[in-house]
C-alpha cells in the first residue's frame, strides 16, 4: 500500500498507465489512516496487489478528477465535492459510509483551559480554522455561525489534517477539527466535545470512478467499506455509521 499526501499526490502517483495489480484509491485527508488500514486488508486478499491512495483535501481531489486524473475510487468528506465529480460524469452512484463530528482540538491537557466555542473568540487564544474551501471548513463556518461566535483565526489551513498540525506543534491553542482526526494522533492533541452536537450529519460519500481501470476492485473496496470488516476499521478510527 502506498500513501501520498498534498496536492501534487495525483501526478506522482497516477500519471503513468497503471499495472494489473494496481488500484488508485483518492480519498479526504481525514479518511488517511482508516483506508490505509482497508487498504491493507484488501491487499491481504488479493496477492500481488498495490492500492496506492491520494490523500488531500476533498477540492483538491475533485479539481484532480475533474482534470482528468486516473483514478479508480473517490471518498470525499462531503456531498460538495462529490457531486462536482458526479455532474461531470466522472463518478457515479455515490453511498455514504461513514459519519462523524466535529471537536475543538487543544494541547494536551488543555492548558488553555477552552470548554467551548465561545472560547475560541477569546484574544489571548491562538486558533485556527480550516478554509472554508474543503468540508471540514464549511462545517467548521457553520458551527461558529449557529453558536453566534465570531472567531478571527491565526490562518486557515488548506485541509483539516494542516489545522490540527498547528495544535499538535504546539502552533495554535486550538482547532475544529473531526473528531477522527484527533483520535489519530496518539495523545499529541485533545478533543473538547461540543455539545450538542454541530457535526450531526457530516457523512462521508463513495462511488467508483465511471473510467475506471479496475472497475470490479473497484467495487470490491467500496463494498468493503459497508462489510462488517470495513465497518470494524472504521470505527476504530473514530468514525460513525452513515
Amino acid at each position: 500500500m502506498l500513501a501520498f499526501v498534498g496536492t501534487t499526490s495525483c501526478a506522482t502517483g497516477a500519471s503513468a498507465a497503471a499495472p494489473r495489480n494496481e488500484l488508485t484509491v483518492f480519498a479526504a485527508a481525514s479518511l488517511a489512516e482508516a483506508f490505509e488500514d482497508v487498504a491493507i486488508e484488501l491487499e491481504r486478499r488479493h496477492d500481488g496487489l498495490e492500492v496506492r491512495l491520494n490523500l488531500a483535501g476533498s477540492q483538491t481531489l475533485a479539481a484532480q478528477l475533474l482534470d482528468g486524473a486516473p483514478a479508480d475510487v473517490f471518498a470525499a468528506a462531503d456531498d460538495v465535492e462529490m457531486g462536482r465529480v458526479v455532474a461531470a460524469g466522472r463518478a457515479a452512484g455515490p453511498r455514504s459510509f461513514a459519519s462523524n463530528h466535529l471537536v475543538i482540538a487543544v494541547e494536551p491537557g488543555n492548558p488553555a483551559a477552552v470548554t467551548s466555542l465561545a472560547d475560541l473568540a477569546r484574544d489571548d487564544l491562538v486558533v485556527v480554522l480550516p478554509t472554508d474551501a474543503v468540508p471540514a471548513g464549511r462545517y467548521a463556518a457553520a458551527a461558529l455561525e449557529t453558536a453566534g461566535v465570531e472567531v478571527a483565526p491565526a490562518s486557515l489551513e488548506v485541509d483539516v489534517r494542516s489545522a490540527l498540525g498547528k495544535v499538535v506543534l504546539g502552533e495554535a491553542d486550538a482547532a475544529i477539527v473531526y473528531a477522527s482526526d484527533v483520535a489519530a494522533v496518539d495523545g499529541r492533541a485533545e478533543a473538547v466535545p461540543l455539545p450538542p452536537d454541530p457535526g450531526a450529519g457530516i457523512g462521508y460519500p463513495v462511488a467508483v470512478v465511471t473510467d475506471s481501470r479496475r472497475p470490479a476492485l473497484a467495487a470490491e473496496f467500496v463494498d468493503l467499506l459497508f462489510a462488517e470488516t470495513g465497518r470494524d476499521l472504521l470505527r476504530r478510527h473514530g468514525f460513525g455509521a452513515p
